[in-house]
């Protein structure tokens, strides 16, 4: 049985009714994009399917200064983000919005610095019994088209994005995400250890503004970090990289 709760140094995450619990792909996401300068210097951030409030409360910690809106379909796990929100050090700093993106979208006229996800994306897998699951890993509940499109409304222009993607799957994120003004910026491939193929990509784009759109009609191509992280080691400990992004996270780093 999975825990009822994930314990970090300064908050502490309660699943007990949340589909999709907290997982090491996800608390390395957070910590890789709350290093990032552009994300401590936003002002006003947005959280898409938040589920248990994780990813807004590993930025909160990193960037207690910006407004936080997360986002989330699920009921359940709606409630149990929102008291996790409210039992954390930046409680007024963090807003949950029980509804779909796409009616969220539709609702506000708030444009955000940075928009950060970790989007369902099983689509031929075979559905699990529990409808909760299946909303929060199956992208069949929020395709990705009208993930990309809502993001690129709500992001100011220069604006961050930031998504977890099995790596299969990024040059369809990268491609999907160009179409809607969204430039590829840095790509980090998440290997279990180094004798093993990545299993997830982590991708940050940047909203183009004219400049930018002008240089591509010139033909000038965008350089694109691309880097890689081996979450063990050869002993099976955790990596050196893995430990300088989680330690202000994980109690025993």
């Amino acid at each position: 049985m999975a825990n009822t709760f994930f314990q970090f140094k300064k908050f502490i995450v309660h699943q007990e009714h949340t589909s999709m619990k907290v997982c090491t792909d996800a608390c390395l996401f957070g910590a890789w994009a709350a290093h990032d300068q552009e994300l401590l210097n936003a002002k006003s951030i947005l959280d898409i399917g938040t589920g248990t409030g994780l990813l807004s409360l590993l930025l909160a910690q990193a960037n207690p200064n910006a407004t936080f809106t997360a986002v989330e379909i699920e009921q359940e796990a709606a409630t149990e983000a929102a008291s996790n929100f409210t039992l954390s050090p930046w409680h007024e700093q963090l807003n949950l919005v029980h509804d779909t993106i796409q009616n969220f979208g539709n609702n506000t006229i708030t444009r955000y610095n940075v928009i950060i996800t970790n989007p369902p994306f099983y689509e031929g897998d075979l559905k699990s019994p529990d409808e909760n699951k299946n909303t929060a890993a199956h992208s069949t509940a929020l395709p990705w088209n009208i993930l990309i499109e809502n993001v690129a409304k709500l992001l100011t222009d220069g604006g961050s994005f930031f998504v977890l993607i099995p790596t299969l799957r990024a040059y369809t994120m990268q491609k999907l995400c160009d179409t809607n003004g969204l430039q590829l910026e840095e790509e980090v491939l998440v290997h279990n250890t180094a004798k093993t193929l990545p299993i997830r990509a982590m991708q940050k784009f940047t909203k183009k503004n004219m400049a930018q759109m002008d240089a591509e009609k010139t033909n000038v191509v965008p350089q694109v970090k691309r880097t890689k992280i081996f979450i063990k080691d050869a002993d099976n400990n955790y990596s050196p990289e893995f430990i300088a992004l989680l330690k202000d996270y994980y109690l025993h780093l």
